[in-house]
């Protein structure tokens, strides 16, 4: 693994981008997005995805690539909560959700399995678990991917599967901070608000975070939902009075903090780009996820770059984003040619 003084700022920027990609091999396309924007991560989908042999070839050669390029290596991300959202299907072990675990029996079993699975084929990020709340009765967006309706339960299960999927070796990425569970609107088409104090968030949606950070969860995904009475202007996501002041300074969280995926219409519907990173970079957040492959994804990596290269303390707080990634992939991440 490369010091970070080795680095250079080209490499820095491209670090703080996970992005998407088409097509289940090492395409042209990217191997742009690895030894061109010097990208820190990838995430696959479905359109990826055909069998346990070609994900183990896939990321196998994507590792090689990077290591081959002078590349740190990469975090390889996939989403597999299980039920509704489970990208890796059979052979893979296809569990039921969050919702239908009836203890922390079924919680351990999840986690150790699907952690083994994902290693096995040479994933090292799970985008997992959800650790929203919604109400009983209530017709809540993430009703059918949530834990529970009780904040202490759904912090105890959460913790549970974070705690043993990164035993056996997989980041796990909890989502969506502060809370997403008493929201109706779908933020993958449009931008949902949410009107409650944060002494209310504190008393509900805040309990199974803060209960993840004090377990040692390695990420938290932001989520893109407008928290009005926080920040009446940016969702999540992009407040610095969310990623920062609450997420970092108030629930003191030193763990790698990505947005969710940038593409979705609740920020691409509102937000260009450029404006959009400038946001990203100025919330203390460390990795922009942007799940399509466009020109997105290299307009973000020159934002970013411009933007870190032309401000001394957006540049400082890039290379302390920077360590943490490469504190994790140390950690979780296999060397170049293993």
């Amino acid at each position: 693994m490369q010091p970070i003084d080795a680095l250079s700022p080209e490499q820095l920027a491209g670090q703080r981008l996970m992005v998407g990609f088409d097509g289940t091999e090492l395409t042209d396309g990217l191997k742009f997005q690895i030894d061109t924007l010097k990208v820190g991560g990838v995430i696959l989908f479905a359109r990826n995805i055909r069998s346990p042999q070609q994900i183990r070839q896939l990321c196998g050669a994507i590792q090689d690539y990077a290591g081959a390029c002078g590349q740190p290596p990469l975090f390889i991300a996939v989403d597999q909560e299980g039920g509704v959202v489970a990208r890796l299907k059979a052979p893979f072990t296809e569990f039921p959700g969050n919702y239908a675990m009836r203890g922390i029996e079924d919680a351990v079993e999840f986690a150790e399995i699907t952690a083994g699975e994902l290693t096995d084929v040479g994933f090292n990020m799970n985008m997992a678990p959800v650790l929203d709340v919604a109400p009983e009765g209530f017709d809540s967006v993430n009703a059918k991917r949530i834990f529970g309706h009780d904040p202490q339960y759904v912090a105890h299960m959460g913790s549970t599967v974070i705690g043993h999927l990164q035993k056996n070796g997989m980041i796990s990425v909890a989502k969506h901070f502060p809370g997403i569970g008493r929201t109706t609107i779908d933020s993958h088409y449009e931008l949902p608000s949410l009107d409650s104090p944060l002494p209310e968030l504190e008393a509900y949606d805040l309990i199974p975070f803060n209960t993840a950070i004090a377990n040692g969860v390695a990420g938290i995904m932001l989520s893109h939902i407008r928290y009005s009475r926080i920040d009446p202007e940016w969702p999540a996501s992009l407040s610095t009075e969310i990623a920062h002041t609450l997420l970092r300074q108030r629930l003191g969280y030193n763990g790698l903090v990505i947005t969710d995926d940038l593409d979705m219409g609740a920020v691409r519907k509102h937000y260009d780009i450029r404006t959009v990173i400038r946001r990203v970079l100025g919330a203390s957040v460390d990795i922009a996820l942007i799940c399509h492959p466009g020109p997105n994804i290299e307009a973000a990596r020159d934002q970013i770059l411009a933007s870190t290269c032309g401000d001394d303390a957006l540049y400082e707080a890039g290379r302390a984003s920077v360590r943490r990634m490469l504190d994790l992939k140390t950690r979780y991440t296999k060397s170049h040619g293993s």
